[in-house]
């Protein structure tokens, strides 16, 4: 009986066995896809987190180099004096233009006479007579006819009239206003017919024979500036000039904290115009600093510029930029180690702290880092 129902169900026995087989070697499958699908992810991020560790980086000795404080300041006269009137008159003559270069004693504006010159023969001819009078008292003196009382007052009175004789002599002067120095006109208030009194502006007179460079150090750079230390600037006209530093402050500015120095530079054929901006140049000191592109300069996360290295360690290390000096095309960066790893490539992929592997730039083709003059290109 049992043999007979299994010989019943044998087909049925054997279609579900096989489905069986077949649903489990369907699951065998599914499972071993994903294995390999995890793996090859697996590998594909590793390759790609390898890719992002790799920088290019190139090794470099510091060099000697003066450090130069370069500033923002302007040009100006070397002196600048405001004329005025020292008596009360009418101008009725004008001896300069605006602007006109002018030698020292050129008149630049005269007042008229009006009764200068007879008060002047009158305090001569006072003058005349007190003389008179004082010799006659000191000789009665000697004779004991005049008192010493007699003989003081005379003295008194002949003094008082050389003053007077002198005054009229200044006022007499003081009509002719002309130039104190050699220099320029820059302005003139005052035409002809004109009243002024004593004390009313005429012209205002520069010397721009010298001019001076004017421009603000801060507390650290101002210690490295003596006076009469050579520097140089560049105009806004692109012109370089070069002289000596005639000032430095002694004390800081209350709201900059900042100190004042002027450069004195000679011109004496006044070809150079003055009061634009300059560019002023300052020798400091010698220090070691690393010439690199500027293109390698970047920013941390507090917004510092600097240069991303690759430490003793193998890990990203950021410097702050010290720049000591800059051209068209490299800068000079102190603070460095005496010799660097600096990264020329792949530096905006890798952070502070991070492992990374470096590729020196001999192993490429490729060179970014600047080349010092005479040395093999890759």
């Amino acid at each position: 009986m049992q043999l007979g129902n299994i010989e019943r169900f044998k087909s049925w026995l054997i279609s579900a066995g096989m489905v069986v087989a077949v649903s489990l070697w369907l699951i065998s499958g599914q499972f071993g896809d994903s294995t390999e699908v995890a793996t090859s992810s697996v590998i594909t991020d590793a390759g790609r987190n390898a890719s992002k560790n790799a920088v290019r980086v190139r090794t470099q000795s510091a060099e000697k180099v003066m450090r130069t404080i370069i500033v923002n300041g302007k040009t100006a006269p070397a002196r600048s004096v405001e004329l005025a009137a020292e008596t009360d008159g009418r101008v009725e003559y004008i001896g300069a233009a605006r602007g006109a270069s002018l030698q020292r004693g050129v008149v630049i504006a005269r007042l008229d006479k009006r009764d200068r010159e007879a008060r002047l023969a009158q305090a001569e001819a006072t003058v005349k007579q007190r003389e008179v009078e004082y010799e006659g008292r000191a000789r009665l003196k000697s004779a004991s006819y005049v008192s010493e009382a007699q003989l003081q007052e005379a003295v008194a009175l002949l003094q008082a009239a050389r003053a007077e004789l002198t005054r009229a002599r200044l006022d007499l002067d003081y009509m002719t206003i002309d130039a104190p120095f050699d220099g320029a006109l820059l302005s003139r208030v005052v035409e002809v017919g004109d009243f002024v009194k004593r004390g009313d502006p005429i012209a205002i007179y520069v010397d721009n024979l010298t001019i001076i460079v004017s421009a603000n150090l801060s507390e650290f750079d101002a210690r490295f500036v003596d006076v009469g230390d050579n520097a140089q600037a560049t105009l806004a006209t692109g012109e370089t000039v070069r002289g000596r530093i005639r000032y430095v402050a002694p004390v800081a500015d209350e709201a900059t904290r900042t100190f004042t120095v002027e450069l004195e530079v000679d011109n004496a054929d006044g070809a150079l115009r003055v009061g634009g901006t300059a560019e002023l140049h300052i020798p400091a000191e010698e220090v070691f600093a690393h010439r690199i592109a500027p293109s390698l300069l970047t920013l941390d996360d507090a917004g510092n510029v600097g240069v991303k290295i690759v430490n003793d360690a193998g890990l990203v290390e950021f410097v702050i930029a010290d720049i000591v000096m800059s051209s068209n095309d490299s800068v000079w960066l102190a603070g460095l180690p005496q010799t660097a790893t600096i990264i020329t490539v792949g530096q905006g992929y890798v952070t502070n702290g991070s492992v990374v592997a470096a590729i020196p730039e001999a192993n490429v083709n490729t060179t970014v880092a600047i080349r010092t003059p005479g040395e093999a290109h890759d």
